[in-house]
């Protein structure tokens, strides 16, 4: 199993993508309807809602009226606060009851608009971004969804830039193109990274990393700092340090194009403890070495290797 995060700026076309995977098997957990189901009528969702904000964001209907609900939780820190403290634990437990509801070899898509403003990038195998230019997108919100042309603006300048997307997309699908284009790279997604990704973790094997030496690549640190932040989710407080290190580390240097990432760990106990974890987590360990515990990425696409390496050598 293997969890794919799928995100985008609003209007960039985030639909096609998940419907070109989907009908490939994508198992799909979308973040936008768990957060209408969790406050649906009836539920304690929409209880505590009414509580803390008022009996006035209930329409006649019995539904949530979200414009009012806007109104009254938009106004300051301390009621987003309170929003955030209703709604995002439910969201949360809804999402890992229908994650562990996925078969044990399932591609999970998890659609969310707000996967890099929140932080979630390090938790998923893979983060997949669809780009589309603000001014192209600020065209279709108003020309083919009806929004007004300011509201339009500010929810795109609400959101993450380009370059913070950037920084955590191991797959970047441009949407310059025609729908058909984009539904293009998406297949190709598919086919040639994440299906391998899935089967190498299901089966323990790493991916063949390249050989040779190549100039110094800018992407490299862009990749190691992204990797980093994914190990530290992987090993939490079994790792004192994790650090993005040798040749592809120093700026400028020629290195063979293998992204190394050194996690401290207190004893090779340690590392032998959390070889399950980083395996389940996208870095199936290697041949054992004395001194440190290797691992290597499963992903055909992102050739790393962790060395787990104790304090005292």
């Amino acid at each position: 199993m293997i969890r794919v995060g799928l995100t985008g700026g609003i209007g960039a076309g985030k639909s096609t993508v998940a419907k070109t995977f989907i009908e490939r098997g994508a198992y799909h957990v979308d973040a936008d309807r768990i957060a209408r189901e969790v406050v649906e009528p009836g539920t304690p969702g929409l209880a505590q809602l009414a509580e803390a904000f008022g009996p006035e964001i209930i329409g006649a209907d019995g539904a949530l009226d979200r414009p009012a609900l806007a109104a009254r939780a938009f106004v300051d820190d301390d009621s987003r606060t309170m929003l955030n403290s209703i709604t995002h634990p439910l969201i949360g437990a809804r999402t890992k009851e229908l994650t562990d509801a996925a078969p044990a070899d399932a591609i999970i898509l998890h659609d969310v608009p707000l996967l890099v403003e929140g932080n979630m990038a390090p938790f998923y195998h893979l983060v997949a971004v669809v780009h589309t230019d603000a001014d192209v997108r600020l065209d279709r919100l108003v020309n083919l969804r009806g929004m007004d042309a300011d509201d339009a603006r500010s929810r795109i300048a609400a959101q993450a830039t380009d370059e913070q997307r950037r920084a955590v997309a191991d797959l970047w699908l441009d949407n310059s193109g025609t729908p058909d284009q984009l539904a293009a790279q998406a297949v190709a997604a598919w086919d040639d990274r994440l299906i391998p990704l899935r089967d190498n973790i299901a089966a323990g094997t790493p991916a063949p990393l390249p050989t040779g030496v190549r100039e110094y690549d800018p992407e490299w640190a862009v990749v190691g700092s992204r990797v980093v932040g994914r190990i530290w989710a992987l090993l939490g407080a079994n790792a004192s340090a994790v650090t993005h290190v040798g040749p592809t580390a120093v700026v400028g240097e020629s290195a063979e194009p293998v992204i190394d990432i050194e996690a401290t760990v207190a004893d090779l106990a340690v590392a032998d403890s959390v070889a399950d974890a980083l395996t389940a987590g996208g870095f199936p360990r290697a041949l054992p070495s004395d001194g440190e515990r290797l691992h290597i990425s499963a992903d055909v696409g992102r050739p790393v290797r962790v060395h787990l390496r104790p304090t005292a050598r």
